[in-house]
């Protein structure tokens, strides 16, 4: 977080200045917003920043930006030449040095009814990112497809911020690789690996450049729309393997099924807190009932920000150890504790004796858990 102070106007700096070091160290939002409270996202948790420092829950305590503390904010980000970031400013978002991604909204400007510009912002999500390498060795192994010595084609699923995007990313750190670094073993080689990143949040280039670690064989196509970069990447850069972030589109399905005829391993992650919420989505639902996916990967946030909940097969198994309920919650994968299985509820899962059952066979579920108590 200190790096980032610099954005902001001396007021600001010293307001946020006063929170302390562990709240520093949690933080993952900053939120400015015009003569609006200020606002701070850190662990799983939302606080005002205080006028007189610290944290405070009444927003009428809170420090309230003012019309230059934003203009201040939004001179540093565009480098004092809005001119020179209008894609940035049309699309909401600017990606800045280190990867943290500023999301934007204020007016919009239209041209023959679409987006042109954003004037007038008012209102920053300062999402601070950071990197958590080996949070992809323990869902690595359960991904090994040995018969075409490659990985399965793998769907990650997960509420919003609960840490998909973390886990793809060090997969494909992993990946790229291969054995030669710690949880990779079993690998028998790096694989070339390309990486559509639509909203710059997986590699977080800056000018074209990866701010993470994405392994030596990895490719990135930053800011360009998935089905587009999909079959852009399997024209120019012959990837094996080729990873996507949040995938729901039918042209995003399209592009998926070209890839996987091309002998192209894919991995993709979609919103949802459980696979209910995907089959609300049309697009979604045909892809898991065609099995296009052999590996399902269950993330949620009861113990915190990716707090795994389980690898299942295309049938509905749980392949992977059970939520792990001694583990402090952390931003990093867990996965330790009693091996049970989920059983699904509205709403979320339960742990549970019964595997988590997307197959549409409500006949799988029962003789599964049949005779089998539940468990927590």
């Amino acid at each position: 977080m200190h790096s980032l102070l610099q954005l902001f106007s001396v007021p600001l700096q010293q307001i946020l200045s006063t929170l302390s070091s562990e709240i520093q160290r949690q933080v993952q939002e900053i939120r400015v917003r015009e003569r609006r409270p200020l606002e701070v996202g850190w662990g799983v948790h939302y606080s005002f920043v205080s006028a007189a420092g610290g944290l405070c829950d009444n927003p009428v305590q809170a420090y309230v930006p003012s019309r230059e503390d934003c203009s201040i904010l939004l001179e540093n980000l565009t480098q004092h030449s809005l001119y020179s970031f209008e894609e940035e400013l049309r699309r909401g978002y600017i990606t800045i040095d280190g990867g943290h991604r500023v999301g934007l909204a204020g007016r919009t400007v239209l041209e023959q009814g679409k987006v042109k510009l954003l004037k007038d912002v008012a209102s920053f999500n300062i999402r601070i990112a950071r990197e958590h390498q080996g949070t992809g060795n323990k869902v690595l192994p359960y991904l090994m497809d040995d018969l075409s010595r490659s990985v399965h084609h793998t769907l990650v699923v997960s509420p919003p911020q609960q840490g998909k995007t973390t886990l793809i990313r060090d997969l494909a750190r992993l990946i790229s690789s291969g054995p030669a670094v710690p949880g990779a073993e079993r690998l028998e080689r790096g694989y070339k690996v390309g990486i559509v990143d639509e909203r710059s949040e997986v590699a977080a280039c800056v000018r074209g450049i990866p701010r993470f670690n994405l392994g030596p064989r990895t490719d990135v196509l930053d800011a360009c729309p998935k089905a587009e970069g999909m079959m852009m990447m399997i024209r120019s850069m012959s990837p094996e393997v080729l990873i996507v972030d949040e995938v729901g589109r039918p042209e995003d399905a399209a592009a998926i099924r070209e890839a996987l005829h091309a002998g192209i391993r894919v991995i993709a992650t979609a919103h949802g807190s459980d696979m209910d919420d995907l089959r609300k989505r049309p697009v979604l639902q045909d892809l898991i009932e065609e099995n296009v996916f052999s590996r399902i990967v269950v993330l949620h946030g009861r113990l915190g920000a990716g707090t795994l909940e389980g690898v299942y097969n295309a049938r509905g198994e749980r392949l992977s150890p059970a939520l792990g309920s001694r583990e402090a919650a952390a931003p990093h994968l867990h996965g330790a504790g009693e091996s049970v299985s989920l059983r699904k509820r509205p709403g979320g899962f339960t742990a549970g004796s019964a595997p988590l059952d997307w197959t549409g066979n409500a006949a799988f579920g029962r003789s599964k858990a049949e005779g089998e108590s539940e468990r927590c």
